[in-house]
Order: C-alpha cells, then sequence, then structure tokens
C-alpha cells in the first residue's frame, strides 16, 4: 500500500515538473517504469536520447530501484548490458540509498554521472583507462556511439521527411492546371481569326509614318 501511494504521487509529479532533459513516464504499471534521459549540451553524448528501464522492488522506497539504459551507451560506468555503476543505486554500506530519494533523484544523478563519468568505479576498464590517459579519444568514441545508436530514430525520421518532400514536389511538378491549356488554345484561335481577317478583306499592313518619309526623300 505505502509502496503503491508512493509512487502514484512520484509520477504525478514528474509528469507535472520533470528535471530538465529528463522524461519519465508509466504505462500502466507501477512496478516498470521508462525513461528518457537527453545528453548534455556540453559532453559527448550532446543531441542523444538515451532510453532507459526502471524497475521498482517490492520493498521501494527502503530498497533502490533498479536501473538499466536500453540505448547503448559509451561511457566508463555503464556496461554494454546497460547496467549503471552508481552509489545512489546500491544500498548502504557500499551505497548512498535512502529512503527519501526518489526516482527523479535517480535519474538527476545519472544525468549527472554521463557529464562528469567516474574511472575511479569503473565498469568498463578500458574505457575508464581511454577516459584517464586519452581524453580526445574517449570524446571521440562516445561521440561516435551517441550518432550510431543514440539518434539513429532521428536520422530515420529526417530520411522521410525529405522523401515526402520530394514526392509533394513531383507531383506539384506533373500536376497542370487544365485552365492553361484552356489559355494557350484561345490565344492561338485570336491570333488565326486576326490573320484570317485581314487576308478576307485584302488590307495589307502599312508602314510607319517615318518609313514612308524616308522613302519619299529617296526618291527625290
Amino acid at each position: 500500500m505505502q509502496k503503491s501511494m508512493r509512487m502514484k504521487k512520484e509520477i504525478k509529479m514528474l509528469t507535472e515538473s520533470p528535471p530538465h532533459g529528463i522524461s519519465c513516464w508509466s504505462n500502466g504499471d507501477i512496478d516498470k517504469l521508462e525513461a528518457i534521459i537527453l545528453g548534455g549540451e556540453h559532453t559527448p553524448y550532446n543531441g542523444g536520447v538515451f532510453k532507459l528501464e526502471i524497475q521498482i522492488p517490492e520493498r521501494y522506497p527502503f530498497e533502490p530501484p533498479k536501473v538499466k539504459f536500453v540505448t547503448p551507451i559509451y561511457h566508463p560506468n555503464i556496461d554494454t548490458g546497460g547496467r549503471i555503476c552508481l552509489d545512489t543505486l546500491k544500498m548502504p554500506p557500499k551505497g548512498a540509498w535512502k529512503p527519501c530519494l526518489n526516482i527523479g533523484t535517480v535519474l538527476t544523478s545519472i544525468q549527472l554521472l554521463m557529464a562528469e563519468p567516474n574511472p575511479d568505479d569503473p565498469l568498463m576498464t578500458d574505457i575508464s583507462n581511454e577516459f584517464r590517459h586519452n581524453r580526445s579519444l574517449y570524446e571521440e568514441n562516445a561521440r561516435k556511439w551517441t550518432e550510431k545508436h543514440a539518434k539513429q530514430d532521428t536520422k530515420v525520421d529526417d530520411t522521410s521527411e525529405k522523401e515526402e518532400t520530394a514526392n509533394d514536389e513531383n507531383t506539384s511538378s506533373k500536376t497542370r492546371d487544365p485552365t492553361d491549356s484552356q489559355d494557350n488554345t484561345s490565344s492561338d484561335n485570336h491570333v488565326t481569326d486576326d490573320k484570317t481577317n485581314n487576308e478576307s478583306t485584302g488590307q495589307k499592313r502599312s508602314l510607319p509614318m517615318y518609313d514612308m518619309t524616308n522613302k519619299c526623300s529617296k526618291l527625290q
């Protein structure tokens, strides 16, 4: 009962006033939540959209939630299975979880960990060494992973939009206003009628006045 009331309150709070760059929701099951964290502006994860799954234990809030990344991320403290090495997600004495903490606090801590990795407590030793000794290479690899895994859906949407625009342009160029052809036909008929009338009346086109004056002067 306490868990259910607590989770309803937390979900409402996350819906109405979520932390910056974070969104979290339930699909009807308060024991399993989904969340999204946006990559920070001044980090190699900038522009990435990272999805997470949150499992609420039966003894919550006296036990921490179980959180993992669904979107792959290149990070010293997050392994290829999405598991996260973070004190807030561990029980004392090794961890720092307290019943006064909540889901919003956990997600904010993960967001901070993305911006400031902890190489002293790594899950991925090779990435941790890279972070320590070759920061530029770490950032380059993290950006590549973000581009490949966390921006994939965005690229698909952009491609679809471009294809739709191209199709609209092709359709527009193929569709012609029927009044255009009618106007052209009417214009052609008008010219033909004028020509016919001139021929039938025997009228010839007269020269302008200045032409006649010039001809007279030449004859004299």
